[in-house]
């Protein structure tokens, strides 16, 4: 299951093809999902610098010590009031969101909503 699989060399693909069009900037960075088969993960990144400017993951201390027993659409929900807080508390009001080649649709859909109803716009 390495970089020859068929699944991941397709995601690649569209994700190259979605970051052709989205770019982070110091006023509007990218909010980048990664999405694996246990865990989320979300990065507010500034492109220019190359920097990443607010992160949280469902392997974060706060999120994994209260979602035992949670399903993965409520970790994501939780990833991503935790991005939009810690965004929020770096001045960062707006982003540009990056799927990462996955579909808009389940997780990476209430990572998104979650944030959006923490305060961050996008």
């Amino acid at each position: 299951m390495g970089k020859t699989n068929p699944v991941y060399v397709a995601r690649q693909s569209r994700h190259a093809r979605v970051r052709s069009r989205v770019s982070g900037i110091p006023e509007r960075p990218r909010l980048n999902v990664f999405r694996s088969l246990n865990h989320i993960y979300a990065q507010v990144i500034d492109d220019i610098k190359g920097v990443t400017l607010a992160s949280a993951s469902s392997l974060d201390t706060n999120i994994r010590d209260s979602s035992e027993g949670k399903k993965k659409m409520e970790r994501a929900e939780m990833v991503g009031k935790l991005v939009a807080e810690r965004a929020l508390a770096a001045g960062i009001n707006e982003v540009v969101f990056d799927r990462g080649g996955y579909k808009y649709h389940g997780r990476v859909k209430a990572l998104a909503d979650a944030s959006r109803k923490a305060g961050l716009k996008f």
